[in-house]
Order: C-alpha cells, then structure tokens, then sequence
C-alpha cells in the first residue's frame, strides 16, 4: 500500500495512503509559508494534533468540522474538541490518547510517542503534554517527531522505521546538529526536516542539513517544497 507524505508548510503534513487523508498539525491561516487556505482540504478522514500551540492547531476545528473527521490527540485536546461540539451531532468524536498508548484507525496503527515540548492551548487552557506519532501503515512506519528536543528514549519508539520527520528550526525544537544526533540514534531509511523557515526565528538552509545528513549518517535526506509529494518506499 502506497504511503505519500506531502509537507504543507511548517510542521503541517499530509499522509495519503489507500483512501485516507489524514492531516497532521494544520496551519494555514496566518501562516507566512503556506501555499494553501484550510477551506481547499476536502476528503480528510483524519486530523492529528501533536500538541496545543497554535502553530499547529489553528485549522484543525474547522477543517474537522467541514469534512466531519474526528481529531485525534492527547486527551486534554481532545476533551477541549469534545467541549466545542465534536461527538455531538453529525461531527465524530475526538480520539484522545497519551503517551505510550496506540490506536487502530482504519488505515493502520497510530502510537503517541514522547516529545520534549510544552502545549498550551490559544485560549490558555493546559493542553496536556506534547507528542509526536509512529504511524504503522502495512510493513512502513513512520515517525513524525513533532515539536521536539533531542531525547535518548526516541531510540526506544522510533528505531529503524522507514522514514523520520524530524525538527530543525532550533529555538523552539532541536536544531540541525541535535537533528543529526537524533538520526544517527534512530537508524532511519529516510527522513525528512520539518518546522523550519516560516519566520526569521526559526529560518534554516535545508540543503546545509541534507549535507550534514548524507556525510554523518547514513540516512537519505529528502528535503520537500511546500505542496511536494514524496512516496515512501520509492
């Protein structure tokens, strides 16, 4: 089964595989970077939420609410969803999760692994603690890291998986070398940089991780524009 990961701008990603579109950490509007307003997502069958910033919760109500997906994340997000009407009426409700824990979804499994991050919610609420995902989809995984600092325990939940998107803004995630450590930790095929370049804090030359990559791991760097495609397993 085809795995496709297209990057949305920032830390925002498209998973297609089969028939199933799922979003993770939407953030489109005011974003900078984007290319895309969260109105022209049609057929999401899921959002994930890695944590309750508003750099990668934004979109994820409205867009829910407009393809009636349910919003998976930890479970304070979730019951702040549930809270705004989702599992009432026609909207699904909120999968809420926590660390360690793992879910069937119909496209695969879903496990919400650590990430060393804070998470308030935009209006203040506690957002629960912050997590990034393995996604299990046939014999591929994939680990999106989410907004994260280096941790040695990323070894434990995310060791050999085929593709690993990773953080390399620095400032509020790892930066580019802690980005290599965790590489060369993790022992992925492939992997990918995420949460850069949407403002000046946070800008970084993608090119200059790729060759750090190519030259201290032996990992396979694939830097996407926003809006690219990239099959995994190709």
């Amino acid at each position: 089964m085809p795995l496709v990961l297209t990057w949305l701008s920032h830390a925002s990603w498209l998973v297609e595989t089969d028939s199933y579109r799922v979003l993770l950490d939407p953030f489109f509007t005011d974003n900078p970077a984007a290319a895309v307003k969260a109105d022209s997502f049609d057929s999401i069958s899921h959002v994930l939420v890695s944590h309750g910033h508003f750099d990668h919760i934004t979109d994820a109500e409205s867009i829910a609410r407009r393809n009636r997906c349910p919003i998976v994340s930890n479970f304070e997000i979730a019951e702040w969803f549930a809270a705004k009407g989702f599992g009432c009426d026609d909207l699904p409700a909120p999968i809420g999760m926590n660390i360690g824990g793992q879910t069937s979804l119909p496209f695969g499994s879903l496990r919400m692994v650590p990430a060393v991050h804070s998470s308030g919610l935009p209006d203040g609420k506690y957002g629960g603690q912050a997590a990034g995902f393995v996604l299990t989809v046939g014999k591929q995984r994939v680990y999106f890291a989410c907004d994260t600092a280096y941790f040695s325990d990323m070894k434990y939940y995310a060791k050999g998986v085929d593709a690993a998107v990773l953080p390399i803004g620095d400032l509020y995630t790892m930066g580019v070398d802690d980005c290599i450590q965790s590489i060369r930790l993790i022992e992925p095929t492939l992997v990918l940089p995420t949460h850069y370049g949407t403002w000046p804090p946070i800008d970084q030359n993608p090119q200059t991780w790729a060759k750090k990559v190519r030259e201290q791991t032996a990992a396979k760097p694939i830097v996407l524009n926003v809006g690219e495609r990239y099959e995994v397993g190709t």
